[in-house]
């Protein structure tokens, strides 16, 4: 088996350095969240962020759910690359962190693309179901208790060939360690597995920041 190379941050900040053109409010986030201390790994990696703007434009996407928004990098990141009339409906619970999102979202003139829902995730995607709404495009990166939750009711709110990208499925590599039984890490796993399962998408794993799981409904 071809062995594939482990990446670093050191790393990581070649690859942004000679690929990425940042937006000034995706590089303010960034510094912003760097003051948060532990909790900055909530932020998708800045190559994570730009794979998911090329997936947005090779696949025309319009609507976008994303379920756990932080502080708004992501969420402002694929909002950017949305055609005028495409809109991304952001679920979070922490008011203040949803504060601070929408600060940005406004700063870079998004306000009208981007709109969050202060509310618990599963409440709101039922809400979302009763009214009939469908999306492109569903991101998943919140309590990874519920992710099996999360996944199935984001099934009925996808389009066809909609797609879906679930965030950290790798768990810094603890996932593949057998004699990992820490809570979380199992609940990952088994998350995992279920998905493997699952023959109601076309699914793949990729060695993105800590892994992320790419679903196509069938």
């Amino acid at each position: 088996m071809t062995k594939n190379i482990i990446i670093d941050e050191r790393l990581e900040n070649y690859i942004s350095d000679n690929t990425y053109s940042l937006h000034p409010i995706q590089k303010e986030i960034i510094e912003y969240n760097k003051t948060l201390g532990d909790l900055k790994r909530m932020q998708v990696s800045v190559t994570q962020a730009y794979f998911f703007q090329l997936i947005i434009k090779l696949n025309n996407i319009k609507k976008i759910l994303e379920i756990g928004t932080f502080t708004g990098y992501s969420a402002l990141s694929m909002g950017l690359s949305l055609p005028i009339d495409g809109t991304v409906t952001c679920l979070d619970i922490d008011k203040e962190k949803s504060k601070k999102a929408e600060y940005y979202f406004r700063k870079a003139n998004l306000e009208n693309k981007i709109k969050i829902i202060i509310a618990p995730a599963i409440e709101s995607m039922n809400e979302l179901i009763k009214q009939k709404k469908i999306f492109d495009l569903i991101f998943i990166d919140a309590d990874k208790e519920n992710y099996k939750n999360y996944f199935n009711l984001s099934l009925e709110l996808l389009n066809e060939n909609g797609l879906m990208i679930i965030d950290n499925v790798l768990w810094k590599g603890a996932v593949s360690n057998s004699d990992n039984n820490e809570k979380l890490t199992k609940v990952i796993r088994e998350f995992n597995l279920y998905v493997r399962k699952d023959d109601r998408v076309e699914k793949t794993i990729l060695p993105l920041g800590d892994g992320v799981t790419v679903c196509r409904k069938l």
